[in-house]
């Protein structure tokens, strides 16, 4: 699995190129690595693309509920500002897909806008107009209840909550993740587009379109018809992509991908000091997965049990291949899609501070218990349901130095923003004021108005209502072209022959900008990457074997965090978190393996867990890692990221448990 290949002798040339600047729009990326990477692309024939993804889950509910993009405005602004220069220089199109976040039919509209900003901007020095497409995924809410009704919409995953007709009608906007179908259908009718920007969609869609696109000679068919091995590895390698750099070592933001006809592909970071290995691109399937064998996604699965990893003689890439595609038409399925919204749960009011005194926070719990008695005491007719609850940070730490503080944020949620504030402040006043055994500090326990505040109201809350897979008909996967007048946007109820469809799925084309079409047939000579005005030597020459130090052998008792090389924690959608642990080397991985102490008995003591809840459990060869998918609770009971009490939305600080089990002598 570790060795290197010198050269692709007698296999066809590259399908297409793909470059990864990094993995979500609005984060911020190197404009010199993006150009490195469209360089390296110049070099060879073949049709390249600047991709990337805009959304997830991971930020929590509110985007779908409220409205808000996961980043600022000004943030996309910058980012395509750099895209829309490197469109213009280098005549690759542009695909971004989940706009804003969650992909809602508002903010492709909003990314529109912006596009359209920066190329009407006296800023703008290449001044040229853009063929662009827009692609909208949003489900109206008559279309999801009658599939509801028909028993057509079904959890995604064990840890999902059953759905009701009052959580539909309850969520505003509702999303489906768009497979690659609507992509390729918009590309083949306008070959010549320069940007594309959709809605929600599974991360790898817009990488599987383009891969397909060019495989189809830029006509359309069903995506599904392609063979399983080539669908395979344009799905396995859009997977690893839409993270941009996070399959190197170190991980790093961006990344480049070459494609070949029959669907294996070459991966590389375009970061310096950044590099690929077999191990670390074949980790990437364990990041935020249940399991990482099988990969679900729109019309089937991704089957990564076969797949080889070869390091390349650059020592930067890796060449992988094997990954199958099995359709669910194969099982007699239908073509499903993921469906996600959110509601609102009421409001939140937060107050924050710290317990100093050591006789108090001997008796924390109970202290804490009576402060919740007094509040539940004081809103015994209080109009509307609440709840209270503590966030503790440092219980049970050992102090330094003779002193040692507790960290405490209470949360109140209420129906509305004024009782959520008075349970709040009745519970922040009991915290203050209230007797505990040997009390000797009588003027108050609690410190606290940080920021100047007592109270902090955090205004509307939700959570997740809708993370659910949608039976389709035949043929909806497809998408429709909106009927518009002049060059504003269509309605999303009209077909070009304005008749009634089953199909929501539509996409749209627009003219931005007032100078002329970029001429593809040219591309220009930007500068050289340069950082600071200094030259930089992207992609350096890596240390040598001797100069790597070796790593460091823990002898006598250890614990498991001392022997991973990677241990980490993450959500695998809003309702399940997987752990990770990764091993340096075959030997410490086989001999983890043959000492037993990862086994689901073991993860569901230390997660206080029942066996049967783990949603998967098991060792991954390909990677030297053991994973584990558990839900996220609360309390005993199973919760939503982003809900009522969550601390930690992103699920990456639930590791520890993990990481102190002991292993004994080593």
């Amino acid at each position: 699995m570790c060795a290197l290949q010198d050269d692709r002798a007698g296999t066809p040339d590259p399908l297409c190129q793909i470059v990864t600047p990094v993995g979500m729009l609005g984060y911020g990326f190197n404009e010199e690595h993006l150009e490195h990477g469209l360089e390296l692309a110049h070099r060879i024939n073949a049709p390249t693309a600047i991709i990337l993804d805009s959304g997830s889950t991971d930020g929590g509910p509110s985007k779908l509920a409220f409205g808000s993009m996961t980043c600022p405005r000004a943030s996309y602004a910058r980012d395509l500002r750099k895209l829309i220069r490197s469109v213009q220089n280098y005549r690759v199109p542009l695909l971004i897909s989940s706009a804003g976040g969650d992909g809602s039919d508002s903010h492709v509209k909003e990314v529109l806008d912006m596009i359209k900003e920066i190329l009407d901007s006296p800023d703008n020095a290449n001044s040229t107009s853009l063929k662009v497409i827009a692609v909208y995924s949003e489900a109206s809410r008559d279309v999801v209840v009658e599939k509801f009704e028909s028993g057509k919409v079904s959890g995604c995953g064990p840890c999902v909550p059953r759905l009701t007709l009052e959580d539909i009608q309850a969520t505003p906007t509702i999303v489906g993740q768009i497979g690659p179908e609507p992509f390729v259908q918009a590309m083949a009718a306008h070959p010549d587009f320069d940007i594309l920007v959709a809605g929600r969609a599974y991360d790898p869609s817009p990488y599987v379109a383009f891969c397909a696109f060019h495989a189809f000679r830029q006509s359309y068919h069903p995506v599904l018809e392609l063979n399983p091995y080539i669908l395979g590895g344009f799905t396995h390698m859009g997977k690893i992509m839409e993270c941009g750099g996070l399959c190197a070592t170190p991980k790093s933001a961006s990344s480049m991908a070459t494609i070949y006809p029959d669907g294996s592909f070459d991966v590389r970071p375009l970061a310096p000091s950044s590099r690929c290995t077999p191990i670390s691109v074949a980790a990437h399937a364990l990041y935020e997965k249940s399991r990482p064998d099988h990969l679900h996604g729109p019309g089937g699965y991704v089957d990564l049990t076969r797949a080889t990893y070869l390091a390349l003689a650059d020592e930067i890439s890796v060449r992988v291949h094997g990954a199958n595609f099995y359709t669910s038409k194969r099982d007699g399925c239908p073509y499903t899609m993921k469906l996600e919204g959110a509601k609102s749960t009421g409001y939140r009011t937060i107050f924050m501070g710290s317990f100093g005194d050591p006789i108090l926070i001997s008796q924390l719990d109970s202290f804490l218990a009576t402060v919740k008695a007094y509040v539940t005491n004081q809103h015994l007719h209080a109009q509307g349901t609440w709840s209270l609850g503590f966030h503790i940070y440092g219980h049970g730490g050992k102090p330094k130095k003779g002193t040692h503080e507790v960290f405490v944020v209470g949360e109140a949620s209420a129906e509305t923003q004024n009782l959520a504030t008075s349970v709040a402040s009745t519970a922040r006043i009991a915290c203050v004021h209230g007797p505990y055994d040997g009390q000797k500090a009588t003027s108050g326990n609690f410190g606290m108005g940080i920021g100047g505040k007592m109270e902090i109201e955090m205004g509307p809350c939700a959570e997740f209502s809708l993370y659910h897979l949608m039976d389709l008909d035949e043929g909806q996967e497809e998408a429709i072209e909106i009927k518009r007048e002049g060059n504003g946007a269509g309605d999303q109820n009209e077909t070009q022959d304005g008749t009634a469809t089953k199909k929501f799925i539509r996409w749209e084309t627009l003219s931005l900008g007032t100078g002329p079409r970029i001429d593809k047939t040219e591309i220009q000579s930007p500068p050289k990457a340069n950082v600071n005005g200094a030259s930089v030597q992207l992609n350096p020459p890596l240390p040598s074997t001797a100069e790597i130090k070796s790593t460091v052998v823990t002898r006598g008792p250890c614990t498991l965090g001392d022997i991973a090389k990677v241990i980490r924690s993450k959500n695998a959608g809003p309702f399940e978190i997987t752990l990770d642990v990764m091993f340096e080397d075959e030997a410490t991985y086989e001999k983890i393996k043959q000492l037993g102490i990862l086994t689901p008995n073991r993860i569901a003591e230390l997660y206080d867990l029942s066996v049967e809840d783990i949603v998967w459990c098991g060792f991954f060869d390909p990677a030297l890692a053991f994973k584990a998918t558990i839900p996220r609770r609360y309390n005993g009971k199973n919760v939503s990221s982003g809900g009522p009490m969550e601390n930690d939305v992103h699920g990456s600080q639930k590791y520890f448990p993990l990481a102190s089990l002991q292993i004994g002598d080593w």
